[in-house]
């Protein structure tokens, strides 16, 4: 069999990461709901451990929300050069294995173990392999999915993952492994906003058509799935729901973003405020862009209002910028 006939494609994806790092440097806070975020007013969750999961905390949820929902909850601030270096030590770790190590944040990455399997043997030993080595060498858990694409392996993953209860933690099996032969029955009972690119617009656009299931927008002919979100959409979701994803692991891949936000302990109302902040984000998006070689044609600026509304505003340039001052001046407008 060739490699895509096999499941050579592993999707690995740390548990909890932001919390089981702090978890290291603070082991007697374990088996407590413990959450990575600011604890002020417009604090925003970054991460939560699953014993603060059971109590309905979820990342990006306000610290107000989650307070109330678990007001013993231990509340840490992040520290993301800390993240960042436990992430080169994951990342090492996955590349000692293969070259082709594809990560998608400092917490998860694909990796096309195709070229180990002779000495390390068959793809699901290497997951097992990475978890025990991740686990002994550092400390953490992480879970594995395996199949022969990167879109059902990333499923996988969910699968093997650990899940929250009012009773605690339910620890899963830590490795998925899903056989080609068992790609579209592992697909097609999933909800259909399993499939990437499957957001609420699209959603509601499907449940018009009666799809509710993966199965159920696999059997539908593609042309009525092009006619009803156009082309390109129709004919990716039409791919994806019968098991079709050609991409290959593309090792180290080049940041497509720079960016840099701020969330602030209480509202800003003078342009003056908002103008001395609007520096220091520009000068350390500028630094980030001067460090990786890189310069962005498209400068966007996010603002978060105290209600949490949040709106986006963009601009494209003729050509790439690197410097702070003009960074500064076209986001002022």
């Amino acid at each position: 069999m060739t490699p895509r006939e096999r499941p050579t494609v592993l999707h690995v994806d740390m548990d909890a990461f932001f919390v089981s790092v702090e978890l290291l440097d603070r082991p007697e806070l374990r088996g407590r709901p413990v959450v990575v975020g600011g604890r002020g007013e417009r604090g925003v969750v970054a991460a939560a451990s699953y014993e603060a999961r059971s109590f309905g905390i979820h990342s990006a949820m306000s610290s107000v929300q989650a307070r109330r929902r678990c007001p013993h909850a231990v509340f840490l601030p992040g520290r993301h050069a800390r993240y960042s270096e436990v992430s080169g030590r994951v990342m090492a770790i996955f590349r000692d294995v293969t070259p082709l190590v594809e990560p998608l944040s400092l917490d998860e990455a694909f990796l096309d173990v195709a070229g180990a399997e002779r000495r390390m043997g068959p793809a699901p030993e290497i997951a097992r392999h990475l978890r025990e080595r991740v686990g002994d060498e550092l400390g953490l858990t992480c879970s594995v999915g395996v199949a022969a694409t990167k879109f059902v392996a990333k499923l996988a993953t969910e699968a093997a993952k650990p899940k929250a209860s009012e009773q605690g933690p339910v620890f899963g099996s830590g490795v998925h492994v899903v056989e080609p032969t068992e790609t579209l029955s592992f697909l097609h009972p999933l909800p259909v906003q399993a499939l990437w690119g499957v957001g609420p617009a699209t959603l509601s656009r499907l449940g018009r058509l009666g799809i509710v299931t993966v199965g159920d927008l696999a059997v539908l002919e593609e042309e009525v799935l092009v006619a009803a979100l156009g082309r390109s959409q129709g004919r990716h979701l039409h791919e994806l729901a019968n098991g079709r994803d050609p991409r290959p692991v593309v090792p180290d891949r080049q940041a497509k973003s720079v960016g840099h936000e701020e969330t602030f302990g209480r509202d800003l109302h003078r342009r003056s405020e908002i103008e001395r902040e609007l520096t220091g984000l520009t000068d350390a998006v500028a630094a980030r862009l001067r460090a990786l070689e890189v310069a962005g044609r498209t400068v966007t600026i996010k603002v978060r209002f105290g209600d949490f509304h949040t709106i986006t505003r963009s601009v494209t340039l003729s050509e790439g910028v690197d410097e702070a001052p003009t960074l500064r001046r076209t986001a002022r407008t």
